[in-house]
């Protein structure tokens, strides 16, 4: 048993200061936070393309396209600041990088794929990119301080996404015409959104509670999101669609 183990056994909260104190940590622990931690540099990675391959061809103004720009170059700081915590206990994310988004293991964004308008582009960031940054808020409290610690400068860049993204679908919902297509809108991004926080029955889900590395298992995090978000997609005059519509898994 390691200190730190020792350290959580006896009810105190686990913490795993550096590489060195990882590399001592058991083979699960191992395991969880190499895969977290994977998906995440990967996310970032494939964000980075969508903002440049996607959203940057269809944004109205020369603004919009300086604001996607922005938000391209971010993705891809976030990526770096993954990789450079994964070098750290001897995984390499460089290959990702000569990866067709097709070949990429955790995030092939069929529904950012499928964006073709505007207003698709505004309800992503703004409720896409809000579930993503509630796990990404999870991930700041993890047990590895690595990991938690390369996570607050990019919940500061993820806060201003769901802004940008707010912002588009607030301007569409100022019309009549405009609320009626927001709408439908959230009604085709909804059931995607809630997936990204994975399967109920995810077993290892519980495993990461267990070891730090988050605070709340797939569903518990998918419920504290709605509850959040909620508030903020009816002030626009929209109507949250259920929980369980046209969702590709529960």
């Amino acid at each position: 048993m390691t200190e730190q183990t020792a350290h959580a056994a006896a009810g105190e909260r686990l913490l795993v200061p550096d590489a060195k104190a990882f590399r001592e940590m058991p083979d699960e622990y191992q395991e969880l936070v190499i895969h977290q931690l994977r998906a995440h540099t990967e996310g970032e990675l494939t964000g980075a393309d969508d903002y440049i391959q996607i959203f940057y061809p269809m944004a109205p103004t020369a603004f919009e396209r300086k604001v996607c720009c922005e938000r391209a170059a971010e993705e891809m700081d976030h990526y770096i600041r993954g990789k450079a915590v994964l070098d750290e206990i001897g995984v390499d994310t460089a290959y990702m990088l000569q990866q067709h988004l097709d070949q990429r293991e955790f995030y092939r964004t069929e529904g950012v794929r499928r964006i073709e308008n505007w207003l698709g582009r505004g309800m992503f960031s703004f409720i896409g990119e809000a579930a993503v940054l509630a796990q990404i808020h999870e991930m700041s409290k993890s047990s590895y301080k690595p990991l938690a610690d390369m996570c607050t400068s990019v919940i500061i860049d993820e806060h201003n996404h769901v802004a940008q993204g707010y912002r588009i679908v607030w301007e569409y919902c100022q019309t009549e015409e405009g609320l009626k297509d927001a709408q439908a809108m959230l009604e085709k991004a909804w059931p995607i959104t809630l997936d990204l926080f994975g399967s109920s029955e995810s077993k290892r889900s519980p495993l990461y509670v267990k070891w730090g590395l988050r605070q709340y298992t797939n569903e518990e995090a998918r419920q504290r999101f709605i509850a959040q978000i909620t508030p903020r997609v009816e002030v626009l005059g929209l109507k949250v669609p259920a929980a369980e519509a046209n969702r590709k898994f529960l």
